[in-house]
């Protein structure tokens, strides 16, 4: 080999052949507004978790401590970097390896996972307790992206690997049990296989066909645990105001007391720190799986809406984003990123309003919680940072609508 050729070579230890890499970002062309939205609502999370962390002071309760969130943050920091200067070729290379880790990870929930509140899903480390169900999310998206990039889902046999992949994870996460995430599991799914070119009356199909299963699973009492039955019965026996009072003291605590707080709040808010959630403190998981009734109670209507636009602006410029790219793989991986925030939101804030029966699941970058700012900061790195790589790729073809 000529000394020339052999300057040219690549080596096997340089920068641009590794996960990272700064050379490869359009930095001038990079979604500076998108990732500043996603910064103020992690910014949203942090004034209200310091309301809460004060009000616990000040009422002398051993409770929320703004100190471990922070810590938390500290540690999650660094993964929206490491999204940002992520290589798609990379990824694209390592999604089966990256999906099989977190398919690991959900196997030793049941072997080594802290059970708490009748589940077991979380894995205890020195940081903070890990839940692996919520890598699990950022994992299909990937590996979803790696299959669809080739499959333009044109036979009926196309849907098989794609279907099974999403299936598999997320009967382990059913098996925790832990149906929120199961929940947004199936959104980000469907989504990315229209995002791919699949007819959407299929779609309706195969939701409706879900659907079934899930009434039959109710009826016969399969697969489904006594205490999430309660809750299902709980929520649709409390639709109506007389019977969610009535319920108030027994299953139905939650739930009313969520409620209670969004229905305080009317337009204005009673004021940061001055909601009813934080002067009783009786709210369960307010800084995480409730957050959103802290929010409205304390900013009503008016800031509620406000926090809810601000999150529809970051998923519709996370789209925007994704149907300028023409590398596919990218291209789905940050309309899954879109998809994944859509889909928190609406399960979040649906169950915080009473419109869906109660599961624990958090407000992406506003909720506290290790795990949640992990895969959150992580996924707003992946996709801010595809969206104005440079590497090339053969791929013309766009979103299909149907």
């Amino acid at each position: 080999m000529s000394r020339r050729n052999a300057m040219r070579r690549p080596s096997s230890f340089s920068p641009s052949r590794g996960m990272l890499s700064v050379h490869w970002v359009r930095w001038q062309e990079m979604g500076w507004h998108t990732l500043f939205i996603g910064l103020v609502l992690l910014g949203i999370g942090l004034l209200f978790l310091a309301e809460m962390a004060a009000a616990d002071e000040f009422h002398e309760r051993s409770g929320i401590r703004l100190e471990s969130h922070v810590q938390k943050l500290i540690v999650a920091a660094p993964c929206l970097i490491i999204g940002i200067l992520a290589r798609p070729n990379w990824l694209r290379r390592h999604a089966w390896l990256i999906y099989l880790a977190s398919l690991v990870l959900l196997a030793l929930v049941p072997l080594i996972g802290d059970e708490r509140n009748n589940a077991r899903r979380w894995i205890e480390t020195p940081v903070f307790d890990i839940q692996p169900s919520e890598f699990a999310k950022l994992a299909i998206i990937l590996v979803l992206a790696r299959v669809l990039c080739r499959n333009r889902l044109h036979k009926v046999g196309d849907w098989v690997p794609p279907i099974a992949l999403a299936i598999v994870p997320m009967g382990l996460v059913v098996l925790q049990p832990d149906l929120g995430t199961a929940l947004t599991i199936i959104p980000i799914t469907l989504g990315m296989l229209y995002l791919a070119g699949a007819r959407g009356w299929f779609l309706v199909l195969l939701l409706a066909v879900g659907a079934g299963a899930s009434v039959l699973a109710y009826q016969f009492e399969f697969g489904v645990k006594n205490y999430q039955l309660e809750r299902i019965d709980t929520w649709y026996e409390s639709i109506g105001a007389e019977e969610l009072i009535d319920g108030r003291h027994g299953p139905g605590f939650h739930s009313y007391h969520s409620r209670m707080s969004v229905g305080q709040g009317h337009w204005r808010g009673r004021g940061l720190g001055r909601g009813i959630a934080n002067e009783a403190g009786i709210l369960p998981e307010r800084e995480s799986d409730s957050v959103f009734a802290v929010i409205a109670g304390e900013t009503g209507l008016v800031g509620a809406t406000a926090v809810l636009l601000l999150y529809g602006l970051l998923i519709v410029l996370l789209m925007l984003g994704a149907g300028k790219l023409r590398d596919r793989f990218t291209r789905l991986v940050v309309g899954g990123v879109a998809i994944y925030f859509a889909g928190h939101v609406v399960v979040h804030c649906a169950v915080n309003l009473g419109l869906l029966p109660m599961t624990g699941l958090t407000l992406p970058l506003i909720s506290t919680g290790g795990s949640s700012l992990l895969v959150s900061l992580t996924a707003l790195g992946l996709a801010v940072g595809l969206s104005a790589n440079q590497e090339p790729s053969l791929d013309s073809d766009a979103f299909q609508s149907y």
